[in-house]
């Protein structure tokens, strides 16, 4: 089996962490039972490749041509300076598939650097935080190159441990022959928002049409949007409606 945060070969079998019902069973990663429900994925992609195979990034978004947003490059100014929280779908959103996950992404809010494993470089704003949860909540767990956009992108006392946990279990727990749910973001809403702090839930939809919503929270820390890893995340909620919710998702 591959080193864990790198892409495991073709044929050998897919990570453990990503599965569905291993994900669901891990009682101390909080949030990440619903997400990580949502993705049971292996090796993902940003945006499409062209004639060459390269990979090229979704609309609006910067890539050089060895991934300015894994190198480290610095973050860009961007428009968005609006501090009013967005009550409707935030417009000029355009949706690309992460793997089979629709991931946002917007000119004027983030991420302005994206490469195949991380996307970062948001506003500071409730839409840059939106669009930075959807992104490094659903890349932390599918990158190649996990452990990188982990430790880059996400900070708290439960990181650790998830680094820890997921690196063991990828070495040690045995192929699953079952099949991968995925799942798509419905909706959001804020919970509080300031300078430095947005926690937000998103709703994810499964093909079976049942939802969850997971909270996250985001820190402004060193000029971009972080996740904030807990040490006791708080669990996802059954959703029956997007009542309450704005609606917002690309598929």
């Amino acid at each position: 089996m591959a080193e864990p945060g790198n892409r495991a070969a073709g044929d050998e079998p897919r990570s453990p962490w990503l599965r569905g019902g291993f994900v669901l069973a891990a009682a101390f990663i909080g949030f990440i039972a619903v997400i990580g429900a949502v993705l049971g994925v292996t090796s993902n992609t940003s945006g499409e490749k062209d004639s060459t195979g390269t990979q090229t990034p979704p609309a609006g978004v910067t890539a050089g041509p060895s991934s300015s947003a894994d190198t480290g490059a610095a973050c860009p100014e961007l428009a968005d300076t609006r501090q009013d929280l967005p009550t409707s779908a935030p417009a000029d959103v355009t949706w690309t598939l992460y793997d089979t996950v629709a991931l946002p992404s917007s000119k004027e809010a983030g991420p302005a650097l994206a490469g195949r494993d991380m996307a970062r470089c948001y506003a500071h704003t409730p839409v840059g935080a939106l669009l930075a949860t959807s992104q490094i909540s659903v890349r932390y767990l599918a990158a190649d190159d996990w452990l990188k956009v982990t430790r880059t992108q996400t900070v708290g006392a439960g990181r650790d441990t998830y680094i820890a946990d997921r690196t063991k279990s990828e070495q040690t727990a045995p192929p699953d022959a079952g099949g991968s749910v995925h799942g798509q973001i419905a909706g959001f809403r804020f919970v509080t928002y300031n300078d430095t702090t947005a926690v937000i839930q998103t709703v994810w939809r499964f093909p079976d049409g049942r939802m969850q919503a997971a909270t996250t929270t985001m820190l402004w820390q060193d000029g971009d949007w972080r996740l904030e890893f807990p040490a006791d995340p708080p669990d996802p909620t059954p959703v029956d409606s997007l009542a309450g919710y704005t609606s917002w998702g690309g598929v």
